[in-house]
């Protein structure tokens, strides 16, 4: 461990309105440029840039611990963050080295346990002398003799296979105490069923090990028919996931910042700047969209996706669509008109999944309609079927085309930057596994009727 040089009594670094670093003491500056800096760039060390940040846009002194990483270390510092006149002086009072933390196994076993949960499959679950303790209740829909018995062990049901290193993981994992991923298997009884296997451990209140809990992804289809690997099958969900989460973050902070610019909140900006800024914030909030579909569009294609079926009310879901999306009407001076307070349109359907299928439509009637014109949500009760109706007054939809706008990534020739070609293609889907339909009709060039029906109750 090792703090400040003797005789030394902070570091001090100024830091610049655009974050770049004008000066700074020996030590800072080495860091600085250890981290990828460089001299009169921006400051490199990214808590110590938000730091600066901060006491700017609050225009007030700011004294907190952080904690930096360096190469072989982290670096705990006590930074004093004073703004003057469009600059930061950064005051560091205290500065102790000490060796980087390994990452924790616990949290690393959390990560891989997270992964399994994540993947395709059919549950299973075994106890510490690898028997099952139940039969799996996502297995596949086949004769239910064919499926293991709890107390059959797992490698008198399986014919486990070696990986690479020649050993077979899931052994190795048992060992170890650790999740496994990639353990390929195939049923003894029924060799051309090939599946691969991923598992995490159990522990009971002492930390013993109990068993572990996991995943079996079919690989019953040879990849040179064009379908995914065993692996890529096993996997794909689980990427969707990782990635979904790994965009939202960055894209949000893009989002507000670029929000924040173009509203100009921090004092006034030159006209084209602040329009930049706009032009950000709208492609930003596109890419949360298209995330948004895609991790929507992995949902719905997954074999064992299934609605919760529940009573809902399809005119109160019409009244909160046009309150959700009132702001976004006005601003293109549309008025919605929605069923009143007192209507009422009882279906059976998943309430989440009813409301996402009418923002979209909604939606999309706000962005192609002509300003100043109306869009009307409509209900109709049938006896066997509710009907949801959401009428426009744009381009209308061409007779020929009414099917192929339900098509994935289709946009009938659209260039603009709304939309992803995906809302519709996912609304009927959600509206069809839900029993009911999402259909089309109109005349073109007098308005678009999209007609949402669900069973009646």
């Amino acid at each position: 461990m090792s703090a400040l040089p003797a005789g030394q009594a902070a570091i001090q670094a100024v830091v610049n309105s655009q974050g770049e670093l004008v000066s700074a003491d020996p030590l800072l500056m080495n860091l600085h440029l250890r981290a990828g800096g460089e001299e009169g760039g921006p400051l490199a060390i990214p808590q110590l840039a938000a730091l600066a940040r901060l006491a700017l846009r609050l225009n007030t002194l700011i004294s907190r611990p952080v904690i930096a990483a360096d190469r072989d270390a982290d670096i705990d510092m006590w930074v004093r963050a004073r703004p003057d006149h469009g600059m930061v002086t950064l005051t560091i009072a205290d500065w102790k080295e000490r060796d980087a933390e390994p990452p924790s196994p616990v949290i690393e076993q959390e990560r891989q346990a997270d992964l399994v949960r994540a993947s395709e499959g059919w549950n299973w679950r075994i106890d510490g002398e690898l028997r099952f303790l139940a039969m799996p209740r996502t297995a596949p829909a086949t004769n239910g003799e064919n499926w293991p018995e709890a107390g059959t062990l797992l490698t008198h049901f399986f014919r486990l296979e070696e990986g690479e290193d020649h050993q077979f993981p899931i052994l190795k994992a048992m060992a170890e105490r650790v999740p496994f991923l990639d353990q390929h298997a195939a049923v003894r009884e029924r060799p051309q069923e090939r599946y691969v296997l991923s598992g995490f451990p159990i522990f009971d209140a002492h930390g013993s090990l109990v068993g572990y809990r996991g995943k079996a992804a079919a690989a019953g289809i040879p990849a040179a028919q064009g379908t995914p690997t065993p692996e890529q099958g096993a996997y794909a969900h689980m990427f969707g996931q990782r990635l979904d989460r790994a965009l939202r973050k960055p894209l949000g902070r893009i989002i507000a910042n670029a929000e924040t610019i173009s509203g100009q909140l921090q004092g006034p900006l030159r006209r084209d700047y602040a329009a930049y800024a706009s032009d950000i914030a709208a492609a930003g909030r596109h890419l949360m969209e298209l995330v948004d579909d895609l991790a929507d569009l992995q949902a719905i294609e997954r074999p064992d996706f299934n609605p919760v079926m529940e009573d809902i009310d399809l005119a109160d879901i019409a009244r909160r669509t046009a309150g959700l999306l009132g702001v976004k009407a006005s601003d293109r001076k549309i008025r919605i008109e929605a069923p009143g307070p007192e209507e009422s349109l009882p279906a059976t359907g998943e309430f989440r999944r009813s409301l996402q299928i009418l923002v979209n439509l909604v939606g999309n009637a706000i962005r192609y309609a002509p300003e100043a014109s109306l869009v009307q949500i409509q209900c109709e009760q049938g006896e066997e079927w509710a009907k949801v109706i959401v009428a426009d007054e744009g381009g209308g939809i061409d007779p020929e085309d009414r099917e192929k706008i339900f098509d994935k990534f289709e946009r009938l020739g659209r260039d603009d930057a709304g939309g992803s070609g995906l809302g519709l293609y996912i609304s009927r889907r959600l509206a069809r596994a839900m029993q009911g339909d999402l259909t089309v009709e109109g005349t073109t060039g007098k308005g678009a009727r999209f007609i949402l029906r669900l069973k009646a109750r």
